[in-house]
This record gives structure tokens, C-alpha cells and sequence, in this order.
């Protein structure tokens, strides 16, 4: 598939940081103001597809490959002019009309990692007792105000652990989607940096070969593919509500960029997703208005590598 190919789409540039902490509330359904231009949408008659090209076929990438319309979020590249965004300026009364929902995607507190190594997928790390605390902030924080009527983790404990203080503060049961699980990384069990860390081994290097898929593990595009695809089955079955899907950095960051039409492979140290933060998904209807970025437990990282 070509650049150019690869642009078409989602290409709408929403009003937010890219980097840096930011003190933003987390946005209650009902009281959020949508943007003058509608960003991308996850289907329905809203959106406006751009033609695609008969001489060049074309793949199924994004929302489209779980049922959305055709075009109105393809796969992702560098973002161009508002001008050049898929989906169509619409006025305040139309959107009057539309249910509201939000879907929160909650990062996992500080794991407890005394050695340092790159986890992943690996079973039995779980949150530290810092990361304890910062589940409990999350709780406080969402669990007053706001209309959550669905809460999905991550099926790896760390995961599982910062949803449940949420869960029993509202009273509801902590689903378990294996598609919003860490990615997969054959650096698992290592230390990655350093000395000594698995960058400095020789038998290493082949699997470096290819940054922008990334090589040494699972493709951003298959992450973005399934954390959309669990996005949008939350937007269906709590429409009109909130919802929260606990989930891990990459998962998290890569959906964020996957949907702000940016490039996926980036430089993971730039990376806005901090411990236990939240990344909120604001819809009407079936549209994505805005992304709201909030750190109720501060902006952290891991005091252990490997997070």
C-alpha cells in the first residue's frame, strides 16, 4: 500500500497536547463541549468519505475492518490541514440530537518490578504498593460524577488490580477483553537498556531491523486494529454513558495516535500516558468530538524500568 494510500481518511487534527502533562478535568458526559469542526467518526451518515482511487485496491485498515464505514478512519499517517479531514463540519443542532458517550482508557498504576525487566505479557506482576495508591486515586476520582456503566481490564493482573478499587466503589463486576492486553515484545523477561540490557547483545540486533512496524514485536497497526475494535464495542453497548477500559501504555498511546490521524511509530519516551492516567474518548453518536488527556494521580513513571 502506498503513502498515498495510507493517507486517505482519517486526517483531522483535534485540539490537544501531543506532549507534556496537561491539567484538563476528565470530561463528564453531558458537560462537554463538542469542537466547531467534528472530528473523525466511527461510522454511520455523519462522515463524509473521501473516493478512492479505482486503480489502486484497497485495504481494510481501522474501524473499517470491524464494520464502520468505508473511509471514515483508515490507516494512519501524517496529519494534514483541517481542511483535508474525512469528516464534515456540522451545526449545533444536529449535534443537539446525538447521544453522548465517553470511553475512558485507564493506564494501570506502577507495577512493582525490582528488577527491571521489560514484562509484557509475562503473568504475576503485580502493581506495586505506589501503584496501589494510584488505582485508589483513579476510584476517587472517576468513581464520583461520573455515569460509568461498563468497566473492561486488560486480562494481566496489573491491569486487573487498578480497575477493582473502581469497580467496588461503583459496584460493578471488572470484564476481562484479551484485546486491549499489553502487546506482544520478544524482549519480555529482559532488561532492555543499560548495561547488560538485551540493546548491547549481538543476538538482539536482527529483530531491530525495522523500527516503523516495530520488529521486535507486535505491529502498531494490529494494536490500533484491536484496541478500535474494543472501543467501539464499548461506544455500542454503553452508549450514552461512560465506560473505562484499563489498559497499558503502548495500547493506550497507540489508539490515541491511531485515532488523531498521526503516524504510529514515534519515539516512546514522548509518550503523553503516564502511570494511572486517563485517556478519554468523547462521542456523539458514532463521531469522535475530542480526546481529553488527564492525570489524576500526577504525571509519573515507573521508578523500576520495564513499565
Amino acid at each position: 500500500m502506498s503513502r498515498s494510500e495510507r493517507g486517505r481518511g482519517l486526517r483531522g487534527r483535534l485540539d490537544v497536547p501531543s506532549t507534556g502533562p496537561t491539567s484538563l478535568p476528565i470530561p463528564l458526559r453531558g458537560e462537554h463541549p463538542a469542537p466547531a469542526e467534528a472530528p473523525p467518526s466511527l461510522g454511520g451518515s455523519a462522515a463524509t468519505a473521501r473516493p478512492v482511487e479505482a486503480s489502486a485496491p484497497q485495504q481494510q485498515e481501522g474501524a473499517e475492518a470491524y464494520g464502520a464505514a468505508p473511509g471514515t478512519i483508515s490507516a494512519p499517517g501524517e496529519p494534514v490541514s483541517s481542511s483535508s479531514s474525512s469528516s464534515a463540519p456540522r451545526d449545533s443542532s444536529a449535534r443537539g440530537t446525538e447521544t453522548q458517550t465517553i470511553v475512558h482508557l485507564v493506564r494501570h498504576g506502577e507495577v512493582h518490578n525490582p528488577d527491571g525487566v521489560l514484562y509484557g505479557r509475562l503473568p504475576g506482576f503485580r502493581l506495586s504498593e505506589l501503584g496501589r495508591s494510584q488505582a485508589e486515586t483513579v476510584a476517587r476520582t472517576l468513581g464520583q460524577g461520573h455515569d460509568i456503566v461498563s468497566i473492561v481490564a486488560s486480562p494481566l493482573q496489573r491491569a486487573q488490580e487498578t480497575a477493582a478499587p473502581l469497580a467496588e466503589a461503583l459496584g460493578l463486576p471488572v470484564g476481562i477483553d484479551a484485546d486491549i492486553i499489553e502487546a506482544d515484545n520478544r524482549f519480555e523477561g529482559n532488561k532492555v537498556g543499560g548495561p547488560g540490557g538485551a540493546l548491547r547483545n549481538p543476538k538482539y540486533w536482527p529483530i531491530l531491523i525495522n523500527p516503523l512496524r516495530p520488529s521486535w514485536g507486535e505491529p502498531y497497526l494490529q494494536i490500533a486494529h484491536r484496541m478500535i475494535g474494543a472501543v467501539y464495542s464499548t461506544l455500542d453497548s454503553a452508549r450514552g454513558h461512560e465506560a473505562v477500559l484499563v489498559s497499558h501504555q503502548l495500547p493506550v498511546y497507540t489508539t490515541r495516535r491511531f485515532l488523531e490521524g498521526r503516524r504510529l511509530w514515534h519515539d516512546p519516551r514522548s509518550r503523553q500516558c503516564s502511570l494511572a492516567s486517563v485517556t478519554s474518548l468523547v462521542f456523539e453518536g458514532t463521531t469522535l468530538r475530542d480526546v481529553v488527556y488527564s492525570e489524576p494521580a500526577g504525571a509519573s513513571d515507573p521508578s523500576q524500568t520495564g513499565a
